[in-house]
């Protein structure tokens, strides 16, 4: 009992190569240091390493899930303005003090969602940008400044890398399809269309961090490999 419960702690294994794994370790290396240093010329070393930590957590999403709604280009720019302009509200009425940057990032998380921009390292941002140090507090309403700065060039640096190592980046929306994502055979039940995806994804009424297009494709992709195995069964059964 006890090591079946331990094995559910155990994450699944990454769908991924390790070829994947160094492409995306060398972006997020390449966007996190180009970002910074762009951020520390015009507003300083302080400022730009008080933005590092949530630079480095955008930059796993956008180098290593670039495929992932979080990662998108409105997610990164749009939270970063909507956690920075939140935050400085706060700060503007309550002060800086623990329970402030609570309150931020509970607004910014809000925000985010009205602004269909989530992104988590927007959280930390929004912290950050409440509990700051003395240069960062400085600038005042002035270090949106920075933060935009630094957001631009991370996607910037994500929009090259990301196509340059042929990872498609960012994901154009496809309008969906009138037709059967699953064709029916006469006699069989209709198969599953875009509509369908998009409802069942919105009864889940949680955060899933995965498209319409993305199960779409999924669903294509398995079908193909099991009508492949269909094949493979029918001629291995031939004598």
């Amino acid at each position: 009992m006890l090591a079946r419960w331990s094995r559910r702690l155990l994450p699944p294994s990454l769908n991924t190569r390790p070829t994947e794994w160094s492409r995306a370790a060398i972006g997020v290396g390449l966007g996190t240091l180009i970002s910074v240093w762009a951020c520390a010329q015009l507003f300083g070393l302080p400022v730009a390493l008080h933005l590092i930590g949530p630079l480095g957590a955008s930059a796993v999403l956008l180098f290593a899930v670039s495929s992932g709604a979080l990662a998108q280009p409105w997610s990164i720019i749009g939270s970063y303005l909507c956690a920075t302009l939140i935050s400085m509200l706060v700060v503007h009425w309550l002060g800086r003090s623990l329970g402030s940057a609570g309150l931020a990032v509970a607004l910014a998380v809000l925000g985010m969602c009205l602004l269909r921009c989530l992104h988590p390292p927007a959280g930390a941002l929004a912290l950050l940008m409440v509990i700051a140090d003395p240069d960062t507090v400085a600038l005042g309403w002035q270090v949106l400044e920075p933060v935009m700065l630094a957001a631009a060039c991370l996607l910037a640096v994500a929009i090259g890398y990301n196509n340059l190592t042929r990872v498609r980046y960012p994901k154009v929306h496809v309008e969906p399809p009138k037709t059967f994502i699953s064709t029916p055979q006469p006699g069989e039940p209709p198969g599953i269309t875009r509509e369908d995806l998009e409802q069942a994804l919105a009864q889940m009424e949680e955060f899933i961090d995965v498209t319409p297009e993305d199960l779409e494709q999924l669903i294509t992709a398995c079908e193909t490999q099991a009508k492949r195995r269909s094949i493979g069964e029918v001629f291995a059964s031939r004598p």
